[in-house]
């Protein structure tokens, strides 16, 4: 190793806290404690909103557990991640990835990097043709889902997994809610996105009813008496205006108006500064998208932004030749540090030419003799205390358009009894809406968060769908959420599943061929933690990164590249071997060559599944602890013997 590499080691200078002695049980090298193996969630997939099983896709793209037959590994990782997320293309693109934020090698040299290698699965699925399987029975049941944004798409394709058929009811022009609305083209391509889409309704027994709006075209009463159950997935589709005087200014709109005019095509420039109030992401795709279409001089009254965001003008595409770079400033009220959004898109948007203008509190939009916005008056502020306080004269900033990115709500006009008083739905860990039996709701409708949350919630609701329409109470739901791997139907797919059991008296369990021996599944209440691992196996490996595309604020103007390329298959693999497999055997043979008395062993290569790859000889163990203490991801444990 180069001086620069860091050391792994169990001990840091100046640690003086033992462990916890009830475990450290050791006499002279022995014990009565032999090693059991323990299946944990690893931290990235607790950090996942929509539960994936990382690690478990993870050890398919590294080579761990490989198809049966001549099954591309591609294609079986593909089949794995879109039990949980079935925009695998699409969320490796945008997705903030909490996951990576979780990943234990963090405390190492840097997370695996999780949304490259579904990226690149995704855009291999999607070159390949890959199709979801359709189901093998039909239930008979029909479910309404009010929106077609990720929640809604997810629930559809989950449901109909079991059996269920539904039909989305969508009151804009295309499916994909935020994906399509309010993300850029740039960021999520739309022929990517609408094959993703077009995948999901290709399962059959999905009917989408376009431009129909519940509440107006669509009662909900009509829709309780022809379905089985409903599920709300609205989203939050109206943005928030600028809540100071003047803010109803005809050139003060909301991020979401924007955006969604940006996204159809009707926008396609500006007509000098903008503003862009807030710190979330939306405020940074506004400011990402007002820096590429740029800004044409001398507009006249139908083609300013204010005339297509009302629908009384339009803008010329033979313009957009007469474009110049925009005067983008990004206002926020706190420190830009604080700010929500995702660190990677504003240092983009910085990067792009967007000028930041932190601790500045909006405090009246200032008009002309016109009543349109001239100016925004800011309060400069100090928060050193904890809390706002002006700091300095309140001054006036001049410009053409505000848009407020400042939050987003749901619009429930002509829907009585669903959402509360901040105009979002209450459910309950069920995801049933709350004194509402019957109706089931995920997405930005419960929570605004992110589109991986809508797929999470969806997952939940559909569970919990499928127990209501088969008359079924709801289960508590575990304290770990997620698709956990299951190791028996790893070993079905294998054809090594256990003899079915009698349930009677027995002798001789330790050999017997009904059971798994000394396995145990703690994944839906244990998260494993980087302490818990022998980080001191793993060498410095640096991540293999995506290449991200040169946009400045040089060549911003115009360009609808992503911002990042895609893996190719060597360096999806490298990267996926640099997963720890926190919690599972990645069958590093650590325990076996350590063990003193030869008590570990390999299964046998015909009867090796992923999690079956070592077993211990009980009569050789004598609870050394060594290989617990030398197992890389925490799967051993010193337990079996204890009362």
């Amino acid at each position: 190793m180069s001086d620069i590499d860091p050391t792994y080691r169990r001990y840091a200078d100046g640690d003086s806290e033992h462990y916890d002695w009830d475990s450290d049980v050791i006499n002279q090298g022995e014990s009565y404690l032999c090693p059991t193996y323990i299946q944990r969630t690893p931290p990235c997939q607790n950090a996942c909103p929509s539960g994936h099983d990382i690690r478990g896709w993870l050890s398919i793209v590294r080579g761990l557990d490989k198809p049966q037959g001549d099954k591309p590994w591609q294609a079986y990782a593909f089949e794995r991640m879109t039990l949980a997320n079935p925009f695998p293309a699409i969320m490796g693109r945008v997705c903030p990835a909490p996951c990576q934020e979780g990943c234990n090698r963090n405390s190492l040299d840097g997370y695996v990097g999780i949304n490259s290698i579904e990226q690149y699965i995704g855009d291999w699925a999607r070159e390949h043709q890959l199709a979801f399987a359709k189901p093998e029975t039909e239930s008979g049941k029909r479910v309404a889902i009010i929106g077609g944004g990720p929640a809604g798409l997810a629930a559809a394709l989950f449901l109909r997994r079991l059996g269920h058929r539904s039909t989305i009811y969508e009151a804009h022009s295309a499916l994909g809610g935020q994906m399509v609305f309010g993300i850029p083209g740039y960021r999520i391509p739309r022929h990517v996105l609408e094959h993703e889409i077009q995948r999901i309704l290709d399962v059959g027994g999905i009917d989408v009813q376009l431009n129909s709006r519940v509440g107006s075209e669509v009662k909900v009463e009509e829709l309780e008496q022809a379905y089985d159950a409903i599920f709300w997935s609205v989203g939050t589709v109206v943005g928030k205006p600028l809540r100071v005087a003047g803010g109803e200014a005809p050139n003060c709109v909301d991020g979401m108006t924007f955006l969604k005019a940006f996204n159809e095509g009707s926008l396609k420039y500006l007509d000098g500064r903008i503003l862009v109030i807030g710190g979330g992401d939306t405020a940074m795709d506004v400011a990402a998208v007002a820096k590429r279409i740029g800004e044409v001089a001398g507009l006249d009254a139908a083609e300013r932004p204010d005339a297509v965001f009302d629908g009384s003008g339009r803008q010329r595409e033979e313009q957009t030749a007469r474009r110049a770079d925009s005067d983008c400033w990004l206002v926020y009220r706190r420190p830009i540090a604080k700010a929500p959004c995702t660190k990677h898109e504003l240092e983009a948007c910085i990067a792009e030419g967007v000028e930041i203008h932190d601790s500045l509190a909006p405090l009246e939009v200032v008009l002309d003799e016109r009543g349109r916005a001239r100016a925004l008056k800011v309060q400069p502020v100090d928060w050193s205390s904890g809390k706002m306080e002006a700091n300095g004269e309140p001054f006036e900033i001049e410009c053409a358009l505000i848009v407020a990115a400042t939050g987003q709500t749901g619009d429930y006009d002509g829907i009585d009894g669903i959402a509360n008083q901040w105009n979002q739905i209450d459910a309950e860990r069920s995801m049933q809406v709350k004194d509402r039996q019957g109706h089931f709701a995920g997405g930005d409708a419960v929570i605004p968060h992110l589109l991986t949350t809508a797929i999470g919630h969806a997952s939940v609701a559909v569970e919990g769908i499928d127990k209501y329409l088969r008359d079924l109470e709801f289960d508590d739901r575990p304290k770990v959420e997620g698709h956990h791997f299951d190791l028996l139907q790893e070993l079905a797919e294998k054809e090594l599943s256990p003899d079915e059991y009698n349930h009677g008296p027995t002798w001789g369990t330790n050999s017997a061929k009904w059971s798994v021996h000394n396995f145990e599944n703690r994944a839906e209440a244990d998260v494993i933690k980087s302490h818990a691992l022998y980080t001191g196996h793993f060498s410095y490996e640096p991540v293999n990164a995506r290449q991200e595309m040169d946009v400045n604020v040089s060549n911003v103007l115009g360009s609808m590249i992503e911002r990042f390329s895609c893996l190719n298959e060597e360096t999806a693999v490298t990267e996926a071997k640099r997963c720890m497999s926190c919690g599972f055997c990645f069958e590093c043979d650590n325990c076996v060559i350590y063990c003193p008395q030869d008590a570990v062993f390999r299964v046998k290569k015909g009867e090796r599944a992923m999690g079956r790859y070592v077993e211990t000889d009980y009569f050789k163990c004598v609870g050394c602890h060594i290989c617990k203490e030398v197992c890389p991801t925490g799967y051993i444990e010193m337990g079996l013997g204890q009362y």
